[in-house]
């Protein structure tokens, strides 16, 4: 019985059985929002085109009818359709699916696509500054290009390097030139100790 609970316990505290249950939370509630927006936004303006079109006034009145039953009133003497014993094509409610099915399909669409954008943006090279990742893209290169980005950050530093040796030589010949100009005791003995084995 302890190695039954124990397995249970493994089970359930699984990361992707987490996952999964809070997919599950996350998509009722999600489910629920969807079903206000095509319920009191999008459906109403829907109902108003196809009342436009087929007259009826709303979703829920757009039938094909194969057989048609009819009630009489008996106050009014007036015949209603009775649509329990009428059998018919429900158009209204198989818009509403379609309906639903999009307003899903398109949600879920946005999220993950916001999702791998933000994957996209986690992948992008911590090496990178903000004045590289507006270089880059001037050059119309994405930053989540790794061969781009390899590129792009393989001729920065063959540049800088380039940068540092110029910049290491004149100051070598910066220094050169004033040492000719106010050289030091050591350099004004080499150069009578020259002058004396030229003569």
């Amino acid at each position: 019985m302890k190695k039954f609970f124990g397995e249970f316990k493994k089970f359930i505290t699984r990361g992707n059985v987490l996952d999964m249950a809070v997919g599950v939370i996350v998509g009722g509630a999600f489910t629920a929002i969807v079903n206000a927006l095509s319920n009191n936004i999008l459906k109403p303006i829907i109902n108003w085109v196809l009342a436009q079109i087929f007259g009826a006034n709303s979703l829920s009145e757009v039938y094909t009818f194969l057989k048609q039953a009819t009630v009489k009133d008996p106050e009014t003497g007036k015949e209603t359709i009775d649509l329990a014993n009428s059998i018919y094509i429900d158009w209204g409610a198989f818009i509403n699916a379609i309906i639903n099915f999009l307003l899903i399909a398109f949600v879920l669409f946005m999220i993950v696509r916001i999702i791998n954008r933000m994957k996209e943006f986690d992948l992008v090279d911590d090496r990178l500054t903000k004045e590289d990742k507006k270089a880059l893209k001037a050059q119309g290169k994405r930053v989540t290009d790794k061969k781009a980005v390899k590129e792009y950050l393989d001729a920065k530093a063959a540049k800088a390097a380039e940068e540092k040796a110029k910049a290491d030589a004149e100051a070598a010949e910066k220094a050169r030139l004033e040492r000719e100009a106010n050289p030091t005791t050591e350099d004004l003995l080499k150069m009578i100790l020259s002058e004396i084995k030229k003569a």
